[in-house]
């Protein structure tokens, strides 16, 4: 006797909602878990002192306020960097390149960079920007290996919001007696503003997170950044600093708290700016 035979479909669709509910249950409670043990342990320290004071004897008391900036800092480099190349090759590769055989090799290259692991990039940066090209350590290397990381994700995501743009809008502007470039600045980007936002988005989070890749190529001081030629030490490795070497589990876990308020509040806000966009866009 089969299987179709022993459950009724409409039985077998309750058990698979079940299934795909309980599956988002957990995932939502295990980023609750991990979210509320952090912010638990982290806000008691987080104050105004703490957020706006220059950290002293090494981390061990103080505020983080350097560390927030050199995270701005890094973060905005890392952006303007990556995000016009992975659009730019995300256009290229959606509008221009056809069936050209470069295009494999580009998204093989794109799928190899995101599954290398971070470090990797770290000793990339520290053996080229930092020794070859003689940038130093600073915000300008530290920002350059972010941006290398963030690339792949912002190209993958930008290309599948730029494919998925029904071709009828095309058309319709080729109708009109607009170029191709027109028709992509004017019709084809506004309306894949969401899709290449939320790629950014993504690029961008995994890239402020990351300390193993920072930790070769912006080097680790606990003064101001100035200008991007400064070194400078972003949260994520001033929090692996303070936890692996022991100076202060409190202050690591308030920095912790200030790094997952300050991802949640960018994630949050742009999804509230790519909503209210498309819902313009729709005419909503």
């Amino acid at each position: 006797m089969g299987f179709n035979r022993l459950i009724s479909p409409k039985t077998a669709q309750k058990i698979m909602n079940i299934v795909l509910i309980a599956s988002g249950a957990i995932i939502f409670l295990i980023l609750l878990l991990i979210i509320g043990y952090i912010l638990i342990k982290g806000l008691p320290v987080v104050n105004l002192e703490f957020l706006f004071s220059n950290p002293i004897d090494s981390g061990k008391s103080g505020g983080i306020f350097p560390m927030i900036i050199s995270t701005l800092y890094v973060t905005l480099v890392a952006g303007l960097i990556a995000t016009p190349l992975g659009l730019g090759a995300a256009i290229y590769i959606s509008e221009y390149a056809g069936k050209n055989p470069i295009v494999g090799f580009v998204r093989f290259g794109a799928e190899i960079l995101a599954s290398l692991p971070s470090i990797v990039f770290g000793l990339f940066g520290l053996a080229f920007f930092v020794i070859f090209a003689q940038l130093k350590w600073s915000i300008l290397s530290g920002g350059l290996v972010l941006a290398i990381m963030a690339l792949p994700t912002i190209f993958q995501v930008s290309e599948l919001a730029i494919s998925s743009i029904p071709n009828s809008y095309k058309e319709g502007s080729y109708g009109l007696g607009a170029s191709k470039w027109q028709t992509i600045y004017k019709v084809i980007l506004p309306t894949a503003i969401p899709g290449i936002a939320t790629g950014v988005i993504l690029g961008m989070t995994r890239a402020i997170s990351e300390a193993a890749a920072v930790m070769f190529a912006v080097g680790s001081s606990l003064k101001m950044p100035i200008s991007i030629f400064d070194p400078g030490r972003p949260l994520p490795l001033h929090l692996y600093i303070l936890s692996t070497e022991g100076i202060s589990i409190e202050n690591a876990y308030g920095t912790a708290a200030v790094l997952v308020i300050m991802v949640l509040i960018i994630t949050i806000f742009s999804n509230y700016l790519i909503n209210k966009y498309q819902k313009k866009i729709m005419g909503e």
